[in-house]
């Protein structure tokens, strides 16, 4: 799937962060952590370079301010964007900030799309906002869903159904818990959303 001469980038929001400027490695103890060190264990030799760029409360404006220092400067030939939840978090509790609606979002992505070029792109479902399929949160998501989709197939990109599995997942009602707050994830979130990256980019 991927060689030691790739260089995959991560970028997103605290989802991806999840405590990576904390610590030495700077990958973190998310879902990123856990496919740098599946494929470290599937190909010891032969393992992908591994550079975790999230930042928490980002939203695709922020991802677009910094997009050539830590995207285009680190040279990738992947590139992994997760994005969506902040942009419909601050229309749910910061009411006075200027709100990132579908339209929008979908024009910074995309312009983000256009200066990724050569790179193998690979874009994530935003995931759920609360452990409820039929939140206010997850209604206010799915244009947000549909949008990646579209510019999934727009740009030829591997589209991860991240928001898609969460959904499965909570209508099963196991009562294991996805997220510690109804966005950020537990170890067993940060499990599902690798296996479904995985899953979708095998």
């Amino acid at each position: 799937m991927f060689t030691k001469e790739d260089r995959i980038v991560f970028i997103g929001d605290s989802i991806t962060d999840c405590g990576r400027r904390a610590e030495p490695e700077e990958i973190g103890d998310g879902y990123v952590r856990l496919l740098r060190d599946h494929f470290i264990c599937d190909s010891p030799a032969n393992a992908p370079v591994i550079i975790n760029k999230g930042i928490g409360g980002n939203r695709v404006t922020d991802l677009a301010e910094r997009w050539g220092q830590d995207v285009l400067r680190e040279q990738p030939t992947v590139l992994s964007i997760s994005i969506g939840i902040n942009d419909v978090w601050r229309q749910l509790d910061s009411q006075g900030m200027d709100q990132i609606l579908p339209g929008k979002f979908e024009t910074v992505y995309r312009a983000l799309l256009d200066q990724s070029s050569g790179i193998r792109l690979i874009l994530m479902e935003p995931t759920v906002i609360e452990e409820d399929p039929w939140s206010k949160g997850n209604e206010l998501l799915k244009p947000y869903v549909d949008i990646v989709h579209k510019l999934a197939e727009e740009y030829n990109a591997q589209l991860v159904p991240t928001h898609q599995a969460f959904l499965n997942y909570l209508k099963e009602g196991s009562g294991h818990k996805l997220t510690t707050d109804g966005v950020h994830m537990t170890s067993t979130g940060n499990m599902l959303m690798a296996r479904t990256w995985i899953s979708a980019v095998q």
